[in-house]
């Protein structure tokens, strides 16, 4: 990866650092993807940490840098603010951008094995392994000190990387995240047409069930809104909670009366995910 080329499609001076969006052709995905990276001002004097921030269904790599509000804070905390895309984009694929929930902009951060989704769909390792190199290769990032969080699908994303890759990430936290996808129309629908039919093979990507099978990773901060409409059929986190009781996995659940889905509910709490990941990340 040493020396991987970067698009840069426009850089923005803001809260005294720099807020840009970038393209690169990936070799995990084998198409073109972009990614948006916060540097705070810190980062003039060395690198800083790494706080990589998942998406939701639909969303893209500008969807958390215009609308959650997290740069100010990030930049009096001295955090580097990564956000990938979603999902692989322009692979041709029959049908990939016929339902929001599924395919284009519905990635699920993990790696495909049903084909047609096997050829590019593998979200986990772009995440993991490819875009760290790619950060590191090409900002002040001190990969030593990584965290990571989402909302929703991302929410999902973030808990599920902590817990399969607990070696990776120092810090990690979710707002209304799909906290049980094995028991939800979302996650039914992209482990079927993602993994296939075989539910046993549906635990490795569930965070209820990682945790419920052993998985740990560093203590959990959850924002839930209780007026949110996906609370009751899609997100779970009650169940994830009990999970977590039960295993002796550290989780702060926290739900908020009046608040839904959206990013009027996640920059409300932005600050205080932040703080929570500058703790721990030292």
């Amino acid at each position: 990866m040493t020396g991987a080329p970067l698009e840069t499609l426009s850089e923005h001076t803001c809260f005294g650092g720099c807020q840009g969006f970038y393209r690169h052709a990936s070799a995990a995905i084998a198409l073109p993807m972009r990614f948006a990276v916060f540097v705070p001002p810190q980062a003039a004097k060395g690198p800083v940490p790494v706080l990589f921030y998942l998406a939701g269904l639909t969303c893209t790599e500008e969807t958390f840098p215009i609308k959650a509000g997290a740069q100010r804070v990030a930049a009096e905390l001295g955090l580097l603010l990564v956000a990938p895309d979603t999902s692989p984009r322009g692979a041709g694929i029959p049908g990939e951008a016929d339902a929001w929930d599924f395919g284009v902009g519905a990635g699920f951060y993990l790696d495909a094995t049903q084909a047609p989704w096997s050829a590019h769909w593998h979200m986990e390792r772009y995440i993991t392994e490819e875009l760290p190199q790619v950060v590191g290769e090409h900002f002040p990032a001190d990969l030593s000190r990584c965290g990571i969080f989402g909302h929703s699908m991302g929410g999902h994303g973030a808990l599920t990387l902590a817990l399969r890759h607990p070696a990776l990430y120092r810090s990690v936290s979710a707002f209304a995240p799909i906290a049980a996808p094995s028991q939800c129309p979302w996650g039914e629908k992209a482990f079927t047409g993602y993994l296939g039919a075989d539910r046993q093979t549906w635990r490795a990507h569930d965070a209820s069930a990682l945790v419920a099978d052993g998985h740990r990773c560093p203590p959990i901060l959850i924002d839930q809104g209780l007026a949110d409409p996906f609370l009751p059929t899609q997100l779970h986190p009650d169940h994830f909670e009990q999970v977590c009781a039960q295993a002796g996995q550290p989780l702060t659940l926290r739900r908020h009366p009046g608040y839904d889905h959206g990013y009027y509910f996640i920059s409300s709490f932005m600050a205080d995910h932040l703080a929570h990941h500058a703790r721990h990340l030292g």
